[in-house]
């Protein structure tokens, strides 16, 4: 019988929590060995809460544990690349949180280093593996709708206090783009391909140096636009449309989708609806297991170039703008 797997998570906020709340409810995925953050009391409130065997100070300590396989990766933006690329070098495959790393050119030097030590790594964009896309995609491959021909997404929130001045700290490599910008880039690549013709951005930047709103329109080949809207600063639900020739498919909440409506021309709209097991990370993990056990480096699913296009995609918004971060310096 193969042993389960063994994950290490790496930070303890807000995400690190829900993925651990996840992965103690998945009766046939591995289990939660070892969790580290910067200081041994936060790690130990942690393991207290999420009943985790061992609570690390350091997260190099984690990284050389000999009895962990994965590790998730949840900490700021700007830390991914050297907290990734110190777990790859210790040997431990990798499933780290979006955006993947600052730039492309960190995304790339990090799957090299993966291949190089036969290791797994992926992106956790936990909302393409959602199974309401996979319905999404046969609905849209029996043109229900008849041809794509605009996609719109819109999505912001607004954060309080020490959360609203973090969100924007530009050495975490923060603003709106990396953090949420990514959801609706992500998913419109999902939908329409991740190589546009042509983008076309604008963006606004704060009193941090990073953006607080920001607006993208892709171009594709074949016909379709896309315009995508993202803020920190400002409560806008998330929602998303495709519109066709023969109708329109409404996303609510198109980050954790679980369900859409279909509307074709004269016709009364219905629902097509995908709940989640848990939350929605399970699904993520699953893929990543699956990818272990069979000895596969790389998923099909997220694979290692639509990371590169996603993220190239934001290098070249965010050059338009002026933007760059201290640690890309």
């Amino acid at each position: 019988m193969t042993p389960p797997i063994k994950w290490g998570i790496l930070s303890t906020g807000t995400i690190a929590r829900k993925f651990a709340a996840t992965l103690n409810q998945l009766s046939d995925c591995g289990e939660l060995a070892a969790v580290a953050s910067r200081n041994t009391d936060g790690a130990n409130q942690f393991a207290s809460e999420y009943i985790v065997p061992k609570a690390y100070g350091s997260y190099s300590d984690l990284a050389r544990d000999p009895d962990i396989d994965v590790v998730y990766i949840a900490t700021p933006h700007s830390l991914h690349y050297e907290n990734a690329k110190l777990c790859l070098e210790n040997g431990k495959h990798v499933l780290c949180e979006k955006s993947f790393t600052v730039n492309a050119v960190q995304a790339a030097e990090l799957f090299e280093l993966a291949r190089e030590k036969n290791r797994f790594i992926m992106e956790a964009f936990w909302t393409k593996f959602l199974p309401a896309y996979q319905l999404l995609y046969k609905t849209l491959a029996e043109k229900t709708i008849g041809n794509i021909t605009h996609f719109r997404a819109e999505y912001g929130f607004a954060p309080t206090g020490a959360r609203y001045i973090r969100k924007f700290d530009p050495l975490l490599a923060g603003g709106a783009l990396l953090d949420i910008g990514v959801y609706a880039i992500g998913v419109a690549a999902m939908l329409l391909g991740y190589k546009p013709k042509e983008l076309y951005t604008s963006a606004l930047i704060g009193e941090y140096g990073t953006d607080t709103f920001n607006s993208i329109m892709l171009t594709y080949e074949n016909g379709p636009t896309a315009h995508l809207v993202t803020t920190i600063g400002s409560i806008i639900d998330p929602l998303a449309v495709i519109y066709g020739t023969k109708g329109h498919i409404s996303l609510p909440n198109f980050t954790a989708l679980t369900s859409f409506q279909v509307t074709i021309d004269n016709e009364t709209p219905y629902n097509v609806d995908s709940p989640f097991l848990v939350n929605g990370f399970e699904y993520q993990i699953k893929e990543t297991e699956r990818c272990l056990l069979a000895g596969v480096r790389e998923s099909t699913i997220m694979t290692h170039q639509n990371t590169i296009d996603v993220l190239a995609l934001m290098d070249k918004a965010r050059s338009s703008w002026g933007l760059s971060f201290p640690c890309e310096i």
